[in-house]
């Protein structure tokens, strides 16, 4: 059982967030909660919604470096809730963890974001500088009109941002093991190969696309795009869906659909990767369309004055000698990225996020709460 003080501020708050069903894109109240106590703080609130997606952009300060908290309301559906030990929008504490759809992803490091800006204005307030909060309810979907959109608005507008901590669950193990100082780049691709319908007892009066396909595809597998560098591992392609056939035993299809993806290191551009594919195939005896969604390009935040700041404050206040990953998949650091800003993501144990009886462990949402204020204070106060 749990000997973490329940009454905690960011744990309170997390659990007050939790109870809110923001099943993306619906943000269901959580940014009405954090924008109040901002407001209480002297942070300037705006709304930047687009498209049913709301969108807060909150400010304090008016000259100096700016340092932006990112985050997103919305979670992933729960999936049937009998499923789950407990509602999962009930926030309960068994053991030594708290239970609800959002606790590791992302709702604890809001609560501790919130609370850590508190404590820095209440125990050290800062001299200079700025302060941001950039929070979406729209990175769980498709993501167009949430932080990919603020960040148009504000590039729009002349907004410098010197550093950004996203949110997201980084840890593997334990609270601070990991950082994520990088993400590889994700390019996905609809591979049509047409054919010719029939019937299989009359082969030659059809064309059947997957015989031609089988040695594209497998071309395609085989291809060593890079050989990754010290920052990210190689690039790698992986097939997610492929689609033929009517469903009938005695029928050649007419088109076989292929779906795949590739997280690619920064040793080589989308570009490159598309021409390199549309080459490839053009090679094989196939009749093709191939259609591409650049979802992000990969970034880098080499070690500097806010892996240094995280790092510090880690050691602080856990102990744990924090490792730089570019690992794992997308967030919505790649769209701030483009602002050319220092950024790295910092939260909880990603362990169970998405999963059944998400849960985050009680003691971390406090610890994580001073490594946010930590930060802060280094960046703004030493």
């Amino acid at each position: 059982m749990t000997t973490t003080d329940l009454s905690h501020p960011s744990i309170e708050l997390t659990k007050s967030l939790i109870a809110r069903p923001s099943v993306t894109p619906d943000d269901h109240g959580c940014q009405q909660i954090m924008s109040k106590r901002l407001q209480s703080l002297g942070f300037h609130c705006e709304q930047l919604d687009r498209g049913g997606v709301e969108n807060l952009w909150a400010t304090w300060g008016d000259s100096g470096p700016m340092l932006v908290f990112a985050g997103h309301t919305d979670v992933v559906p729960t999936g049937p809730i009998e499923h789950w030990d407990s509602d999962p929008f009930d926030p309960v504490v068994r053991g030594d963890c708290l239970f609800g759809r959002g606790a590791a992803d992302m709702k604890s490091s809001l609560a501790a974001m919130i609370v850590a800006t508190e404590r820095l204005f209440t125990e050290s307030p800062p001299s200079g500088g700025r302060i941001g909060f950039l929070i979406t309810s729209d990175e769980e979907g498709p993501a167009d009109h949430g932080t990919q959109y603020v960040v148009e608005e504000l590039q729009q507008r002349g907004v410098d941002i010197a550093w950004c901590i996203v949110g997201e669950p980084s840890s593997n193990e334990i609270l601070g093991d990991t950082i994520k100082n990088g993400r590889r780049g994700s390019i996905n691709a609809r591979l049509v190969i047409k054919g010719k319908q029939g019937h299989v007892a009359y082969p030659h009066l059809a064309d059947n696309p997957m015989h031609r396909a089988f040695a594209a595809l497998d071309a395609l597998t085989k291809v060593a795009w890079d050989q990754g560098n010290d920052h990210f591992d190689a690039t790698s392609l992986q097939f997610s869906n492929i689609q033929s056939g009517t469903g009938a035993s005695n029928v050649i299809p007419g088109e076989l659909v292929a779906d795949f993806n590739l997280r690619f290191s920064t040793e080589i551009t989308a570009e490159q990767i598309k021409e390199r594919c549309e080459r490839l195939l053009s090679e094989h005896d196939i009749d093709f369309d191939i259609s591409w969604r650049l979802s992000g390009n990969p970034f880098l935040t080499k070690p500097s004055a806010l892996v240094s700041a995280c790092q510090e404050s880690i050691l602080e206040h856990t102990g744990v000698t924090t490792q730089l990953s570019t690992g794992g998949g997308t967030s919505d650091g790649r769209f701030i990225a483009t602002m050319g800003c220092q950024i790295i993501e910092l939260g909880v144990v990603n362990r169970s996020i998405h999963q059944r009886n998400e849960h985050v462990l009680v003691s971390d949402i406090p610890r994580l709460t001073a490594i946010y204020q930590g930060v802060l204070q280094r960046l703004f106060c030493d």
